[in-house]
């Protein structure tokens, strides 16, 4: 499993994990798209655009490997803003490759691209 090095750990100030520590050794958990409703707490949203902006300021518009960034988290994103860059698609692969869908993104999430997010 890829350490993506350099990227947040999580949001700060709160406990939402944006990579794991170490791979499971029965295999990864699967990325499922997770629909995100209206009514979702301003804090989940705030989490959700900071990993987008670290998505962006790490990777660009450029395939990524899965590696230690977290199921969960990428779940949220995936089949919206997180694409499979991949077929045959592996969701329990740590070196899936995913690509971040940026007109997506930047519709999704504007304060991502504008420089906001992070508090």
């Amino acid at each position: 499993m890829i350490k993506h090095r350099g990227f947040p750990g999580r949001l700060p100030g709160s406990d939402f994990q944006f990579t794991i520590r170490r791979a499971n050794p029965k295999g990864a958990t699967a990325i499922v798209r997770r629909e995100r409703y209206r009514d979702r707490r301003p804090a989940d949203k705030r989490a959700d655009t900071a990993f987008v902006r670290a998505l962006w300021e790490h990777f660009g518009d450029q395939p990524f490997e899965r590696g230690n960034l977290d199921a969960g988290r990428l779940s949220w994103l995936f089949g919206r803003e997180v694409l499979p860059a991949d077929d045959p698609f592996d969701s329990e692969s740590y070196e899936a490759l995913l690509i971040l869908d940026v007109p997506a993104a930047q519709r999704a999430f504007p304060e991502a691209f504008d420089g906001g997010g992070w508090e």
